[in-house]
């Protein structure tokens, strides 16, 4: 019994340094928008699973009818009727790109939602979304959009915050029939050539999506390539930087593996932390 205590405590100090160093390392650009729907406990562990604390950040809430207003022409079952899902938004210098991590989110993949920010005009940032419990996390793009505003203090185009949230909605829907990674990468190749060569008439866009469609060995039907056609459409009108989105995407794929690997790299010091501790518990008890 003495021998897990004493187990206990150590890691206890571990884990209390290790957010006192980030909290040091944390800069002033930093905001979460939290589920006005959580509970307060619920809210203090979003927090702690951001590794961010109450005097560190920005904090906002995001209501259901925040949700509701950002998702407009989305049903009652893919908004739901509760904010639960929360984000961290942290800026980066200019030219970093978009860095996503997720928990407890089931239907969202992170590359989903980093596709979907850079149509909605966010870039350069760590993003964080995290819920109590599993969730679909459709709705988080809200919260990400919302905290990035207070982020940085600048408005997000309208437009490109509604193409967005189709964005995601579309990709979801595909990714249902074709499987997520597929549909993911093949809206943002599609998005990215259409920018990338600016290319304007609908019968251009959709030989693109055609031509990526056999590329990537996906068979997309009539109804799915109008649904991205009309999505493409909407996307090639918003008055945003087609450069610095076409080097936003370039970067995602880049930016999802560096966070892979740090995950990685930080349970494996992590376990050697623990490995080292218990072996010179067993040299003192032996």
């Amino acid at each position: 019994m003495q021998f897990k205590k004493i187990i206990t405590s150590l890691l206890i100090m571990t884990l209390l340094i290790t957010g006192q160093s980030l909290a040091v390392l944390a800069g002033n650009t930093q905001v979460v928008s939290l589920g006005a729907d959580l509970s307060a406990e619920q809210k203090e562990a979003i927090l702690k699973e951001f590794g961010v604390s109450e005097n560190e950040v920005n904090i906002i809430e995001v209501s259901i009818q925040d949700v509701q207003k950002y998702l407009k022409g989305a049903s009652k079952s893919q908004i739901g009727t509760k904010a639960i899902s929360s984000a961290y938004v942290k800026l980066l210098p200019e030219g970093e790109g978009l860095f996503v991590d997720t928990h407890n989110v089931t239907a969202v993949s992170k590359e989903m939602y980093a596709n979907a920010m850079v149509t909605a005009g966010v870039k350069d940032a760590e993003v964080k979304v995290a819920a109590p419990f599993k969730v679909t996390g459709t709705t988080a793009l809200t919260g990400i959009m919302m905290a990035f505003e207070e982020a940085t203090g600048k408005k997000l185009d309208d437009a490109a915050k509604e193409t967005a949230n189709e964005e995601l909605e579309l990709t979801q829907n595909i990714g249902d029939e074709i499987g997520k990674e597929k549909a993911t990468e093949l809206i943002q190749k599609v998005k990215r050539e259409i920018l990338k060569q600016k290319i304007e008439t609908p019968e251009d866009m959709r030989q693109v999506i055609i031509n990526i469609a056999n590329e990537l060995n996906i068979k997309l039907t009539d109804e799915q390539v109008d649904q991205i056609l009309k999505l493409m459409e909407k996307i090639s009108k918003l008055d945003l930087n087609v450069d610095t989105i076409v080097k936003q995407l370039d970067k995602i794929s880049k930016n999802l593996e560096i966070v892979k690997n740090t995950l990685k790299e930080n349970k494996g010091l992590f376990q050697r932390i623990i490995d080292a501790i218990l072996g010179w518990l067993r040299n003192i008890f032996a």
